[in-house]
């Protein structure tokens, strides 16, 4: 079995590629970073270590690799002949990979009749449905029909820690023993190849694509902005703080209440996910810089994003927000003078003040909520003065 895989990054070769090749595919990656694409050509094979106790080193083979940009016409011929394709380039980078993809399906839908999925594994939602439509921007309504009759763009879910580290040959992909890959079965083309080994099928992936958001995603970048305001450099030296552990756990149990109202979850499994996902957290065999995590801080504060979203879902049910609305708060107060993102909101900030920063980036129009945003930005700040850990609600 032939998979072809977009990105050759930190996900796509310690994660996607790792199950595609569990699940005996052969696996050619696709990517612009030659030093990269020559290394899997010459070696035939890379290294994931896993990072729990044992610090298991996998060598995963067979797998090559191909260049975007110069071997085009060897990439087309591969999605000619691929049982599978898949994506880790990142949501922003989709509409640049969609040219060759596009191209490439025409082609195979006049020569191979067996029907192909195409998922993308992006830290988005509906990230392969936003693929398909870069796709049908470039091709007419007829080639677009025709290419659905063979190809199913099923959405995806995907939550893995996936880090890398040099090594005298080349990089080894380092990842976090726990993950998550969940596949809308329902919007699949082909149901004739073995399912992949570690993903789950499910018939609604809302419901998975929103916990992974509401809960692990949201928790993250929380601590990452409580561990800036307390200037604890990774995630695991902020969670050492009994008093910021507590809040988020918190902050996840608020959420919690959403998913059981909305989705008839048992607070029991909300309680296992809440665990577990403390315990991924804090595992110290991991150094997850808080810099990586709190990184663009306009989209993570976005009104449909991590963040905001689930705080408005909680409002509208009536339900207590009040640990969202302070972390809400502190999003604003994170600096890195190495992120974009993060230097244009701290100008918009001192040149319009935080009442109009927050309802702008925010997009939230309700007069109370703001209201709570900005005097928890003002606490938040006195008490960074301070240096005072009694910060956090109790």
């Amino acid at each position: 079995m032939k998979a072809l895989h977009f990105g050759a990054g930190n996900i796509g070769k310690g994660f996607i590629g790792y199950l595609l090749n569990k699940t005996g595919y052969d696996v050619c990656f696709v990517d612009v970073n030659q030093k990269a694409i020559d290394q899997f050509n010459d070696n035939n094979r890379y290294l994931v270590e896993i990072l729990d106790d044992a610090r298991k080193v996998e060598s995963i083979s067979p797998v090559s690799a191909l260049n975007s940009l110069t071997q085009r016409e060897e990439v087309m011929e591969r999605i000619e002949n691929a049982d599978i394709i898949t994506t880790s380039v990142g949501v922003s980078n989709l509409s640049r990979i969609a040219d060759v993809i596009s191209e490439g399906l025409l082609r195979r839908v006049k020569k191979n009749k067996n029907k192909l999925d195409i998922i993308a594994n992006e830290n988005a939602v509906n990230a392969s449905s936003t693929l398909k439509g870069e796709i049908e921007k470039l091709v007419s309504p007829g080639e677009m029909d025709e290419i659905l009759t063979l190809v199913g763009f099923p959405n995806a879910s995907i939550d893995r820690l996936a880090l890398s580290k040099e090594s005298e040959q080349a990089q080894i992909a380092i990842v976090e023993p726990e993950y998550e890959w969940v596949i809308n079965q329902k919007e699949m083309a082909n149901h004739k190849l073995p399912m992949i080994k570690g993903a789950t099928y499910v018939e609604d992936l809302k419901p998975y694509i929103e916990r992974k958001l509401f809960v692990v995603n949201m928790a993250h970048v929380t601590t990452a902005y409580m561990g800036y305001i307390h200037n604890e450099s990774t995630i695991q030296s902020t969670l050492k703080r009994p008093e910021i552990e507590q809040f988020v756990r918190a902050i996840m149990n608020e959420t919690a209440q959403y998913f059981i109202r909305k989705y008839n979850v048992k607070q029991e499994e909300m309680n296992n996910y809440i665990k577990k996902t403390i315990i991924r957290f804090k595992n110290q065999n991991i150094s997850d810089n808080i810099f990586r995590v709190g990184r663009s801080p306009i989209r993570k504060l976005g009104y449909n994003e991590r963040l905001v979203k689930p705080m408005r879902e909680l409002v509208e049910l009536g339900l207590p927000s009040k640990h969202l609305t302070l972390a809400v708060s502190a999003g604003f107060i994170y600096e890195n003078p190495q992120d974009e993102e993060s230097v244009t909101m701290q100008h918009f900030i001192h040149k319009h003040g935080i009442e109009q920063a927050i309802e702008h980036f925010t997009g939230i129009r309700d007069d109370r909520i703001l209201s709570i945003l900005r005097d928890n930005y003002y606490n938040l700040k006195e008490k960074q003065r301070e240096k005072v850990s009694s910060v956090l609600i109790d």
